[in-house]
Order: C-alpha cells, then sequence, then structure tokens
C-alpha cells in the first residue's frame, strides 16, 4: 500500500499524531487509482495502519516549518526548505472487518507510514452501507445533516443512543439550535423504522420564547407535511393550568417561602390538616391550647380535694360555651358533661380567692376530673394515629380548597401550637398575607387554579394525559373540567391546529412564553416531578415501555447552576433527579442553551452526547471543553468561527467526532433573525403595530393574535 504513503509519524502522544509529510508531495492531493485524494485539510482525515486494523485521525492543525541545512561548499552558506506537517487527532479504528469504532486501543510507532483517507474508508467512517435491515441498538442510520468536508456522505446518529443518556444541544443565540433540534425530530417523523413510522412518540417541548408551534404545525402557507402522523398539541396559556394541590410541600415552600424557624412547621400542619380532610380518620383537631386549660381544671380539682380557686369558675361558663361550639371529629359530649358537673358545684365566697369546701361536691370534682384525664387520654392515642396518616398523605395530590387553608387551616394549626406565652399568631401572619396576595393575583392563581373551589374528578390522570400527549386515551365528551374543555376546543379548530380526535399527540409543545417569573420554576419543576413518579409506579415489567424526551428550551432558565438568592431551584433539583435516574423509566433530557456555564454540572454531566453550535464566550468554551474527553478538545477549538447551521457532534449518539452541517428544518421554529433594512425600507400599514389592540391583550395578560393572519 505504499502509493498511498503520503509521511510519517514523528510524534505520538494519548491522543494526537504528529505527521511529516513525504517531501515529494508536492501539492495538497495526491492521485490514486480511482480518484485524486486530499491530503491535509482541516476536518479531513488521514489513516494510519497499525497491522490488520487502521486508526483514523482528524487533521486539526497543518504547518509548513523552514528548516535550514548546511550547503555542501566549504563557505557554509545556509539554503533553507520547506516541510510540512499535520497535527492529527486520533478518533477511532478501523478493524479488520471493516467495522469503525469510536476510540482507539493500539497506537502507532515513530516512524509510522501515514495514509490519505479513500472512499471506501469513508463509507466505513459514516457508515453509508445500505442495510435490509437496521440493528436500533448498534447501527448508526438516522441521517441529521451533512459533512462539510465530504459533502456526499450524511451525518448519521443513533436515536436510542442519542437519546438514551440525555443530549444537549448548546451554541450562541442565532447559531440555529432551535432548528437543529427541529430538524432531528422532523427527520426521525420522516424516517422509515424497517418499514414502518413513529407513532408513539412522546416530546414534550418547554417552549420558552413560543417557537416550536410553527415546526410542528407550519402555517397555513407551509403546513407540516407530517401534520396529522405527529399531531402536535400545542398547550397554550388557556391550557397550561396546573393544579396547585399537586404540589408537595417542597414545592409550597419554595414558592411562598416561609422562615423555617416558625413559619415552616405551622404551614406543613396546615396542609396535612387540609390535604387530609379526605382520609378517614380524625380531621379536625382540639387546639392545643384547649387541652392546656383542661389540663389547668384538673389540677385545680385535684388540688387538696377542698379548694378551689375562683378563677376556675368565672372562666368556666366562657370555656364551656367555646368547647361546645368547637368543631372537631372527637366527641365532646364526657368533656362538656364533666365540665357541666364541676360548674354546678359553684358556691359561697367566703375568703378572697376560695369557697369553702362544704358547698363543693368532692366526690364531683374527682369524677369529673377523672372524665376529663380519660377523655385526654383517648384524645391523645387518636392524635398519634391521625399524625402517622398526615405523614404518609401530606405530599400526596389530594385535593384541598387553598381560600380554607387560609382561613381555617392555618387557625387550626396554631391553635394546636399556640399556648398563652407565644406570638405564633403573629409570626405567621406574614405567610398569610402573602398566601393572600397569590390567591388574588391573576397571574399566579390562574396557571395554578388557586381559585378552583371544586375538585376535578380524576384530575391526575388527565393532567398526566394532557401534557404527555395522550388525552384522547381519558376524553369523555360529557366532562366539562377545564383540561376537557380545551382539548374540546382543539378539535374544533380548523386547518393546521386541528388535533385529530383518536390519535395520540407524539409532540407536545408547552408555551411557557407567557408564565410570570415567579411560578415559572414551579411549574416546570412539577410537571418534570410528576411525570418522573407516574413512570416509575409502572410495573416492573412496563419499566421503560413508554419512553419520552423531555427537551428545555433556554434550559438555564431552569436548572441554573447558581442559584438566584439563597434558595435552590426546585426545577434544578427536580431536572437533576431526572438526569440522574430517568434513563432508567425511559426518560430522557435534551437541554438547549445559549450559556452553557450558568448550566447544572450535575444535569450537563450526565449527557452523553453534544451538539454544538458557535460559542464565542471564552468561559462557555472553558466549561464546553471540560465536559467532553481531552481527545476532542482539538475539534472544539473551531467553536468561535462555526458557520451558522453548522455544529460539531460528539458523543454516543453519533458514530465518530464530527463538523456537521445540519439539515435544514421544515417548517422552521419561529426563531429567525429580524431582517433590519427590509423593514425599515417597507411601506407599512397606518394601522401596525396595532398599539391599542396590543396592550389590551397585554393587560389581560393574553398572547396578541393578529386578526390579518
Amino acid at each position: 500500500m505504499s502509493e498511498r504513503n503520503i509521511g510519517k509519524v514523528i510524534s505520538v502522544d494519548s491522543f494526537r499524531a504528529y505527521i511529516r509529510l513525504d517531501d515529494d508531495l508536492k501539492s495538497l492531493y495526491k492521485s490514486g487509482y480511482e480518484d485524486i485524494y486530499e491530503v491535509a485539510r482541516i476536518n479531513s482525515y488521514v489513516i494510519i495502519p497499525i497491522g490488520a486494523d487502521s486508526i483514523v485521525a482528524m487533521v486539526t492543525s497543518v504547518r509548513a516549518i523552514d528548516e535550514t541545512e548546511l550547503g555542501k561548499n566549504k563557505e557554509a552558506i545556509f539554503l533553507t526548505k520547506s516541510a510540512r506537517y499535520l497535527v492529527a487527532t486520533m478518533i477511532g479504528t478501523i478493524e479488520n472487518s471493516g467495522r469503525y469504532i469510536q476510540g482507539v486501543y493500539n497506537y502507532p510507532i515513530l516512524d509510522n507510514p501515514v495514509w490519505y483517507v479513500t472512499r471506501q474508508d469513508l463509507d466505513n467512517i459514516f457508515d453509508q452501507k445500505e442495510k435490509s435491515t437496521i440493528d436500533f441498538d448498534e447501527d448508526y442510520y438516522l441521517p441529521i445533516g451533512t459533512s462539510p468536508s465530504f459533502s456526499d456522505y450524511k451525518i448519521k446518529i443513533n436515536p436510542d443512543k442519542f437519546f438514551g443518556k440525555h443530549a444537549a444541544i448548546l451554541g450562541n443565540t442565532g447559531s440555529g439550535k432551535s432548528c437543529t433540534f427541529a430538524s432531528i425530530i422532523q427527520s426521525m417523523f420522516e424516517f422509515e423504522y424497517n418499514g414502518k413510522k413513529l407513532q408513539n412518540a412522546h416530546i414534550i417541548i418547554f417552549d420558552t420564547n413560543g417557537e416550536y408551534k410553527q415546526a410542528f404545525q407550519g402555517t397555513k402557507e407551509n403546513p407540516y407535511k407530517r401534520l396529522n402522523e405527529v399531531n402536535a398539541f400545542h398547550i397554550d396559556k388557556n391550557g397550561m393550568k396546573v393544579p396547585f394541590w399537586f404540589m408537595n410541600f417542597a414545592d409550597f415552600d419554595f414558592l411562598f417561602e416561609p422562615t423555617s424557624g416558625t413559619q415552616a412547621p405551622v404551614f406543613k400542619r396546615a396542609l396535612g390538616l387540609a390535604k387530609n380532610q379526605t382520609v378517614a380518620t380524625v380531621k379536625r383537631l382540639i387546639p392545643q391550647a384547649y387541652i392546656s386549660r383542661l389540663e389547668t381544671i384538673i389540677n385545680e380539682c385535684d388540688e387538696n380535694n377542698f379548694k378551689i380557686k375562683n378563677t376556675i369558675f368565672s372562666e368556666l361558663e366562657l370555656f364551656v360555651t367555646e368547647i361546645t361550639a368547637l368543631e372537631t371529629d372527637f366527641d365532646k359530649t364526657l368533656i362538656l358533661t364533666a365540665l357541666n358537673n364541676i360548674f354546678a358545684q359553684k358556691g359561697t365566697l367566703t375568703k378572697p380567692g376560695q369557697y369553702v369546701n362544704g358547698n363543693v361536691s368532692t366526690q364531683v370534682l374527682t369524677q369529673s376530673s377523672e372524665i376529663l384525664k380519660s377523655q385526654i387520654s383517648l384524645y391523645n392515642v387518636s392524635i398519634r394515629n391521625l399524625e402517622v396518616v398526615e405523614e404518609r398523605n401530606i405530599d400526596l395530590p389530594i385535593y384541598f380548597n387553598f381560600s380554607e387553608l387560609i382561613e381555617r387551616f392555618f387557625d387550626e394549626a396554631i391553635n394546636e401550637q399556640e399556648n398563652s406565652g407565644n406570638r405564633l399568631r403573629e409570626f405567621v401572619s406574614t405567610l398569610r398575607l402573602r398566601l393572600q396576595s397569590y390567591l388574588g393575583d391573576e397571574r399566579i392563581a390562574q396557571p395554578l387554579l388557586l381559585n378552583q373551589t371544586e375538585e376535578i374528578t380524576n384530575a391526575l390522570a388527565k393532567f398526566i394525559s394532557f401534557i404527555l400527549g395522550d388525552f384522547c386515551k381519558v376524553y369523555k365528551t360529557e366532562d366539562t373540567d377545564l383540561f376537557t374543555e380545551f382539548f374540546k376546543d382543539q378539535l374544533a379548530k380548523e386547518g393546521i391546529e386541528k388535533l385529530v380526535a383518536d390519535k395520540p399527540s407524539q409532540v407536545t409543545i408547552i408555551d411557557m412564553s407567557l408564565l410570570p417569573y415567579e411560578v415559572l420554576e414551579t411549574i416546570t419543576g412539577l410537571i418534570g416531578r410528576l411525570i418522573l413518579e407516574f413512570v416509575s409506579r409502572f410495573p416492573e415489567s412496563d419499566r421503560g415501555k413508554l419512553p419520552m424526551v423531555i427537551a428545555l428550551e433556554e434550559a438555564q432558565n431552569y436548572i441554573p447552576e447558581k442559584n438566584r438568592g439563597d434558595r435552590e431551584s426546585i426545577a434544578k433539583k427536580v431536572f437533576e433527579r431526572i438526569a440522574r435516574e430517568g434513563r432508567k423509566y425511559g426518560i430522557s433530557l435534551l437541554v438547549s442553551s445559549q450559556r452553557p456555564s450558568e448550566l447544572s454540572k450535575t444535569v450537563l454531566s450526565q449527557c452523553n452526547s453534544f451538539i454544538i453550535h458557535r460559542l464565542q464566550n471564552p468561559e462557555d468554551q472553558k466549561y464546553v471543553r471540560q465536559l467532553v474527553s481531552a481527545a476532542n478538545e482539538d475539534i472544539l477549538q473551531q467553536l468561535p468561527i462555526l458557520p451558522q447551521q453548522h455544529v460539531v457532534i460528539m458523543g454516543d449518539g453519533v458514530r465518530t467526532p464530527v463538523q456537521a452541517k445540519m439539515n435544514t428544518a421544515n417548517p422552521r421554529p419561529n426563531s429567525n433573525n429580524p431582517k433590519f433594512i427590509e423593514n425599515w425600507t417597507m411601506d407599512l400599514p397606518n394601522d401596525f403595530p396595532n398599539y391599542k389592540e396590543i396592550a389590551e391583550a397585554w393587560e389581560k395578560g393574553e398572547k396578541y393574535i393578529s386578526k390579518n393572519l
């Protein structure tokens, strides 16, 4: 194979080979039997033969160095000649069988020959062989772009490997991240998998900027050609309702920020009381202050069994009235009987503060005291049983009335813990005011349904299926809840927005663009947690049978590395948990961000595939280099100069680290760059923009829709 020689290895480290080109190679091309082959171009390949195998190395640096030599005459005149060198990063191995694998297990030696790459080598590297049957586990078969260096070759991924261990799309704003994601998903719906098309995909997109509706529905002029098959479900502000009772205490704690020392315990107890109204056990308690007063009465009755302080009788009548009016599930009959018997012993005051024992029945006092003791003991037993039930149920998605939480259950929780010497009610008052303000703020109350006064039948099942695009599986025309009504509205629409009634939606687009920032992280984290807990409850035999992709657009908004303030993001906790545990349940994350250095390291460290667009910020470049192997650092040197739509792809999802020009999304997401000069030179109608209608929609918290569309 000496005719393929272009040079020799002069130095080797763990992942680079330094190559000197042959002196007789006068250009950057070499003629072979079948073609003219490129020798030294950035991002092209060279082959380093090692026995029966061949190492594939990507050219990352080309240089010419002037060398000197001693002239033959005695005058010692120095002449210069130019030697050309390549630096190539070793990325994979073509085995003797022709199979290409990522990585190198056998290294070249000094003076090892170096060959140019042939079409057969490229066929092995890019896996261009036509196959009658696809091996979904091993083959890289889904084309998502083309090679800029070898335009005849498609860049392919293995979707199971790409999504199976989480993936990231990174790059500056305007570099094409949205189009990259849309084109990959569109390619998946275009492809035939051993004669079959996708029909049960579940892709949930958290759409921060309202871009993806157009990509998967299209426009009236250019509808998406897979409209009916994909059946994309777009959930806008009217449908983006997340019932507050699905929140666990961590969610409530993050949203309402109670102080840990005094407010949080009362808040937790009030939530427990509110949620346990549906549990068949003691629900309405006797306030602790009342129990303390009963214990005082018992002590006074037992004091010498002869003398009773007159303060008992002066307060007892009012106390009996309060106990009678108290709403509790504990039977108060015997307590009231004992208190009335004590009050009936009221006698004549003979000394200041004392009654003579002649007017008091010691036997009645003793019996009444014993009754009160036994009743308090029974009540404490019931409380212990209740606490076990509450501890199990406080985080369950059980409906309760939010107004009652503020007006009733806070009081009950405070009464249980309050005594005459503390100021608990005063300390908790600011938290109650905060809850009341959220209840009155429509921007927050509406998406969280804080004003929902009636329980929604099968709310949890409806919400999960709603988000996953499977609402048709639980849909009943006679239901009137808000999820059903929104679904009915989508079925009634015409054109590109109309849903196919009896077919699941393979793409769910959740429009987060109009959610207030106060609840954005709470709602995003809550949806993620509910999805994870739902699939984790599948029987073990069904685990992983509902694989899904959760795409986080502008992911730094949900999973920041640094906390905003002194509280850790609730969404960050959830998605870090999904990053660690989601794979075994079939949940994959696809995170997209223009600032990778601001993203959670935990999430990015769990990503095994990366599609990286142009990155110009040095911090982001450095951060991305830390995520990948040292062998790929040379390839990443190109990040600052990548053109739009061009990417560097690396990781498990692709056969080899490679630069690619991504396929063009059709339709494209609504993320085009504004055309300044074209619009500045255009004759615009007098009513554009319609300030009045836009402002009216803004004041209503709605998105303005032009009547011209």
